[in-house]
């Protein structure tokens, strides 16, 4: 199975959004099924075979997520951030601004799904690979 560090090292080659499709695949590759991405402070929930778990630390300290999800901003936000012209950090700091409180991944159908604050979900788009 794979751990953490290497999806960190997937990661790590990651220097805007339009890295994304390459770490993706990295992560296919990896085994990595599924994963969850919480927006308050961006650890994630790693899904593989065999009811396989792990899950990262936290990222940095936690944000707040708004109560109001403003998500025609956001998708403005998610468009820039997949043309490469904003980094992960901002990303994640644009979810939190617009009530975005996280993501999955299923790599298996290669879909992104984003939830607001009360768990609804908003957006569903096609990952590119």
């Amino acid at each position: 199975m794979f751990t953490v560090k290497q999806i960190d090292d997937a990661h790590s080659k990651v220097k805007s959004g339009a890295d994304f499709p390459n770490y993706i695949q990295d992560l296919v590759g990896l085994g990595v099924l599924r994963f969850e991405t919480f927006v308050s402070d961006s650890h994630s929930d790693y899904h593989g075979a065999d009811d396989f778990q792990t899950s990262s630390d936290a990222k940095y300290e936690t944000l707040e997520i708004a109560d109001i999800l403003d998500l025609e901003a956001f998708r403005k936000d998610l468009k820039e951030h997949q043309q490469g012209k904003t980094d992960y950090v901002m990303f994640v700091e644009s979810c939190a601004r617009y009530g975005i409180s996280k993501w999955i991944m299923d790599l298996g159908e290669m879909t992104c799904a984003y939830y607001d604050k009360d768990g609804n979900l908003v957006l569903t788009e096609i990952v590119p690979h």
